[in-house]
């Protein structure tokens, strides 16, 4: 019988993909349950398929109102406390330094509790850990885990990545999580026309709030995924990707496709893609940066003042060495 291990990962679609190298090694190990939000399912058979998967929206993760504690869903809450105390983890953890959830391996009843305490949270831990230096990559406290654990994980430069299942053409992605992530659309216009007079077979995908503004803008075929397993379809049968920061940028870059980030408030030396040929443009300077997309001004500035002839250019050198 191997040793339960419960993971705790509530945040984004990208969070769950920069998990993914941890999670195929921990299966060899472990008997392994995430818990994590419900497009987890959709991940799991592509990523990891030995995972099992207990989906949980925690409502603290919501950007806005995240503490309007009545409207919490405490009936689904105490559920799942029940089920998952009765699995009797041996191990439990979370790669954030993330209080909320150090409380929650407490209350789940994991024997040996570790994680990167904050805010006095090393009372819920058997195992504090210090963290990495603050300018390592979120990766890094996946492999900080699995050192304390015994798992042997590659460095971000070593991981290994399957090849594209394609090679024909260029996705362009133009949603994010959040608004203060996305360059403009209108820049994203001029761009795929950019490419397409440079003979270059481009598809455009949106998020559904984006979908009108391309229709109007006289983008036909634009795509509009409504769940990970329509995203990860699309995402094969592109040869490179350009995106913001953002999951589908970073699911891409973990389905073999070399990735193009436009980034704004956030860090590329923490969240750049995983792919060994990813590439990036850094948001402009900003006294305020990084916000947690909690930004400051009326527009991301950061963001809106990469130029289009700066990104034209960046773009094209790293399709001509993937294309």
């Amino acid at each position: 019988m191997k040793p339960k291990l419960l993971i705790v990962e509530l945040w984004g679609l990208g969070d769950l993909v920069i998990a993914t190298p941890f999670l195929r090694a921990a299966v060899e190990k472990f008997d392994v349950t995430l818990l994590a939000k419900p497009f987890a399912i959709d991940l799991q058979p592509r990523l990891w398929p030995g995972v099992c998967v207990e989906t949980f929206v925690a409502p603290w993760t919501a950007f806005k109102n995240k503490y309007h504690v009545w409207n919490w869903p405490f009936l689904e809450m105490t559920r799942l406390r029940h089920r998952l105390a009765q699995e009797n983890f041996d191990f439990g953890f979370s790669a954030r330094w993330d209080p909320r959830d150090h409380l929650l391996l407490k209350i789940f009843g994991a024997k040996n509790r570790i994680g990167f305490p904050r805010v006095h949270s090393r009372i819920f831990l058997t195992q504090p850990l210090a963290r990495p230096h603050p300018e390592a990559h979120r990766y890094e406290y996946w492999r900080v885990i699995a050192r304390v654990l015994n798992i042997e994980l590659p460095a971000r430069e070593k991981i290994s990545i399957p090849a594209a299942r394609s090679h024909e053409g260029v996705l362009i992605h133009s949603g994010a999580g959040q608004p203060v992530r996305v360059w403009p659309l209108e820049k994203y216009k001029k761009l795929a026309e950019h490419l397409r007079q440079k003979n270059l077979q481009v598809r455009i995908a949106c998020d559904p709030d984006q979908r009108g503004w391309w229709l109007r803008a006289g983008e036909e075929n634009v795509t509009t995924p409504v769940n990970v397993s329509e995203l990860i379809a699309l995402t094969d049968r592109a040869g490179a990707f350009i995106g913001n920061d953002s999951g589908p940028g970073h699911l891409a870059a973990f389905c073999g496709v070399p990735t193009f980030t436009i980034f704004g408030p956030q860090l590329p030396e923490w969240f750049a893609p995983l792919h060994p040929r990813s590439e990036w443009i850094e948001g402009k300077a900003c006294p305020y940066m990084p916000c947690s997309d909690y930004c400051r001004f009326t527009k991301p500035f950061c963001l809106w003042n990469i130029g289009e002839e700066e990104v034209f250019a960046r773009a094209e050198k790293f399709l001509a060495a993937q294309m």
